[in-house]
């Protein structure tokens, strides 16, 4: 295993946060692409299969790692920021929409962690960004992610994303928790995760939920977000005024009509 690299951050902002690190001569951190807002003369960006635990590892490992990141939706390629001046330097990356930026000591952790595959933003050099499979085909089938969610190992710093307002709770030996798919941000990985039939037909129909939850079952600590990015997706396109066949117009009576009957009287 490559050793960690121990960073030193800062996060500011509360709606629209972003995370400052900073590397000492010869740190890095590893992120995805597109995250990144600031950094300081003297580091420098290398474009890597994979995440960067595997790049010593040769063209097999290379690839091995860059395989993981294709089953979980991203690109072939992440970013590595490296600090090669003999001073420290700073580097930001901020968060796609509103919520919070959790940092996860994995060390306290028992070096892993479950996320969902967006949230992840950043970590330091030699945390391993992996896949985990879910154990069940009712989970993988319905649970809204697929049948792969990441798995951060390490002993590292790893900065994930929230949507909204977090919540994080403790779960005991045996308690359970429903929750929707989407508001699912990272367990332990001592948590049971699995899929629930909402209930009858006419609920799972019209109760205007979806057809299942996520099951979580302690022991362990499971992060919730109150905003996916899918809700507010969802929300923005149904607000956008349509024009053409079949939809409607800004200015309409059939317009303003419909916004009445949607509840919408602004």
């Amino acid at each position: 295993m490559n050793p960690m690299h121990v960073i030193d951050y800062q996060i500011h902002g509360d709606d629209m946060q972003f995370v400052e690190i900073t590397l000492d001569p010869n740190e890095a951190v590893v992120a995805e692409a597109g995250a990144m807002m600031f950094m300081d003369d003297g580091i420098e960006m290398e474009t890597i299969f994979g995440d960067g635990s595997q790049q010593n590892r040769g063209l097999l490992g290379s690839l091995l790692g860059a395989g993981t990141r294709i089953l979980t939706g991203e690109s072939l390629f992440m970013t590595v920021y490296g600090n090669r001046t003999m001073q420290r330097r700073r580097l930001a990356f901020g968060a796609p929409y509103p919520g919070k930026i959790l940092p996860m000591h994995l060390g306290e952790m028992g070096g892993e962690l479950i996320a969902q595959k967006d949230s992840f933003l950043c970590a330091a050099k030699g945390v391993n960004v992996g896949i985990a499979f879910q154990k069940r085909l009712g989970a993988g089938l319905f649970g809204g992610e697929g049948f792969i969610m990441q798995r951060l190992r390490g002993d590292g710093l790893a900065f994930v994303h929230a949507g909204g307002t977090l919540y994080e709770r403790t779960l005991a030996p045996g308690e359970t928790l429903r929750v929707d798919t989407g508001c699912l941000v990272a367990l332990q990985p001592g948590v049971d995760y699995d899929i629930e039939f909402v209930g009858g037909i006419k609920t799972a129909l019209f109760g205007g939920e979806g057809l299942f939850f996520a099951r979580l079952r302690g022991p362990g600590k499971v992060w919730l977000q109150s905003l996916p990015f899918s809700r507010l997706a969802q929300r923005i396109v149904a607000a956008a005024p349509q024009t053409g066949r079949g939809g409607r117009e800004e200015g309409s009576l059939l317009g303003g009509l419909g916004r009445v009957l949607d509840g919408d009287n602004r």
